[in-house]
């Protein structure tokens, strides 16, 4: 399994198209075998998820993303969970752990004061 966290600073982004980079967790029998460090290639509406996909990532987590990109995920496969908030690292240890739900917080606007809710 491959997991994508959109990340800004080793925390979870509040909107995944903004991100700075994407930190891609590889996942064996439940435990981390790579992480691997990818620059946000261009916040274009529906080029993410399919840029994603050709990563072969499986789950995408970040803490808002827009309906468009969240039917564009779910149309290639791809979990989605949304409404995550802190470290990378905590995030992808609760997922793990079966202790991270997804909120539905979607992003109505491609405007952003710098926070979705």
């Amino acid at each position: 399994m491959k997991i994508a966290i959109a990340s800004d600073n080793g925390l979870v982004t509040g909107h995944f198209g903004h991100c700075e980079e994407f930190l891609i967790y590889d996942i064996e029998s439940g435990e981390i075998v790579n992480r691997e460090k990818i620059p946000n290639p261009g916040h274009v509406p529906g080029f993410l998820p399919k840029f994603l996909n050709e990563q072969g990532v499986n789950l995408i987590i970040s803490g808002g993303m827009g309906s468009g990109a969240v039917d564009i995920f779910n149309s290639l496969g791809i979990e989605v969970v949304i409404g995550a908030r802190g470290k990378v690292e905590e995030v992808v240890s609760a997922y793990l752990a079966g202790k991270l739900e997804s909120t539905g917080s979607i992003c109505h606007e491609h405007v952003h004061e710098g926070n979705c809710e």
